[in-house]
């Protein structure tokens, strides 16, 4: 069983790509799930798509048959060509994908590194799969220890202090363009989702009121007023009325097209500034010339500065990554052997039983030697086969020594499959969705 990322991220993807291979619904992951684990090869999958990346994480036992099947079921979904996404894509297997997670989840890797949101973006994904039925074991594991090293990564660093999201970034840019004239101003903030609700925040902090906008008036609302007596919340519906009312601007919902369309511009020679902080895209071109727009992708070079300052910690931060990359292929590993070792054991004390049963009823063997016999012959066999299973536990903690185990597995004829894992976790704390 190996373990592949499919990573469409802000590293190597054009955010007009990453528009189009986004998924729009849960109906739409669940169909897309469904199809990849239809595959004999593909045992799990979940999906992660957010305004950053759209990446595709599997448990399988044939890296290259996945890595074109998530290639053409992305390409049948999006209508783009095969070749364009195996360009734009990266590529992660066995532990380069584990060591890919693992820094996903610690937000090493996000636009801005040390934001919050991706470790609860991952740990829904899997939960969503894991309730989809695509999801299960082998993926859990991969999550758990993910979880627990972003745990790490943010008490030994100071990478997620004051964290940052691209909300974040959006506002603090427009404080640069209007520095003190931005307090006693009103921004429109479209979306009451966790990325509107942050902005939100950020204004509140320089002073700024708000009108929040939602398609739904009466969650928007109550919303608004937790947020405080500056923010007032209104439908989706009355866009144009505030669009034409104040110029600075921030969106992030998740409709599946542009909401704000040149059309709806009454005065066009007002100076604008937007954030569209949404994928797919929120904001339409509008050929203004006065509008000051920052998309996603704008927000990457507004966060080398954060990158830079957090240099010495996400050094730092990777070199936890890749320990517990290492501890977790270790337990893995070890897990592997334990549950194979034990039925060697089980499968030699049926022998004992069975041939031992049949000497007594042949009178080979009288029944009151039996307990003594059976003893003996445990002991023998325990003798026998300590030096092999000390080998093969050190077979386990090589990372090469898997091909030697699943040798063994053929000749013994033993299926670990439905093997709970628990009664083998021994010291290794894990954490995950298992009912």
């Amino acid at each position: 069983m190996y373990y592949q990322v499919l990573a469409f991220n802000h590293h190597h993807c054009e955010q007009a790509l990453r528009e189009t291979l986004a998924f729009s619904s849960d109906e739409e992951k669940k169909v897309f799930l469904n199809e990849l684990v239809g595959f004999e090869f593909i045992h799990e999958a979940y999906i992660v798509s957010t305004c950053n990346r759209v990446e595709v994480v599997v448990a399988t036992r044939d890296n290259f048959s996945s890595y074109h099947t998530i290639l053409g079921l992305l390409s049948q979904k999006s209508k783009l060509d095969f070749y364009q996404l195996k360009e734009s894509v990266k590529r992660y297997d066995d532990e380069e994908a584990i060591a890919h997670i693992f820094a996903v989840v610690s937000s090493l890797d996000s636009l801005v590194i040390g934001e919050s949101q991706i470790t609860g973006q991952v740990k829904e994904a899997y939960k969503f799969s894991y309730d989809n039925g695509t999801s299960g074991r082998k993926l859990n594991r991969v999550v758990s220890y993910a979880i627990k090293c972003a745990a790490e990564v943010r008490n030994v660093t100071n990478i997620s202090r004051n964290p940052i999201s691209i909300a974040s970034v959006a506002v603090a840019q427009a404080h640069k363009i209007y520095g003190e004239n931005i307090t006693g101003m009103t921004g429109i903030v479209i979306g009451a989702g966790e990325m509107g609700v942050i902005a939100v925040k950020h204004l509140l902090r320089l002073g700024c009121d708000v009108v929040l906008l939602g398609r739904d008036l009466k969650k928007t609302q109550k919303i608004a007023s937790e947020l405080g007596e500056n923010v007032r919340g209104s439908s989706l519906d009355n866009l144009p009325k505030y669009i034409n009312r104040y110029r600075l601007l921030f969106s992030a919902t998740a409709s599946p097209e542009p909401i704000i369309k040149p059309e709806i511009i009454e005065n066009r020679s007002v100076d604008r500034v937007w954030f569209d902080m949404a994928i797919p895209r929120d904001i339409d071109e509008m050929g203004l010339e006065k509008l000051q727009l920052f998309r996603i992708d704008d927000l990457r070079s507004i966060s080398n500065e954060n990158y830079a300052l957090k240099q010495e910690q996400a050094l730092r931060a990777m070199e936890i990554v890749e320990r517990y990359k290492k501890e977790f292929y270790l337990w893995l590993r070890a897990l592997s052997i334990e549950p194979v070792i034990k039925d060697m054991r089980l499968q030699v004390k049926e022998v004992i039983e069975k041939e031992l049963n049949r000497a007594i009823r042949k009178n080979f063997v009288p029944q009151e030697y039996r307990e003594n016999m059976q003893k003996m012959a445990e002991q023998m066999f325990t003798h026998f086969l300590h030096e092999p299973t000390q080998r093969l536990r050190q077979s386990s903690s090589d990372k090469n020594g898997s091909n030697r185990i699943e040798s063994i597995k053929e000749i013994f004829d033993i299926n670990t499959e439905n093997i709970d894992v628990k009664q083998y976790k021994e010291e290794h704390h894990v954490k995950g969705y298992e009912k």
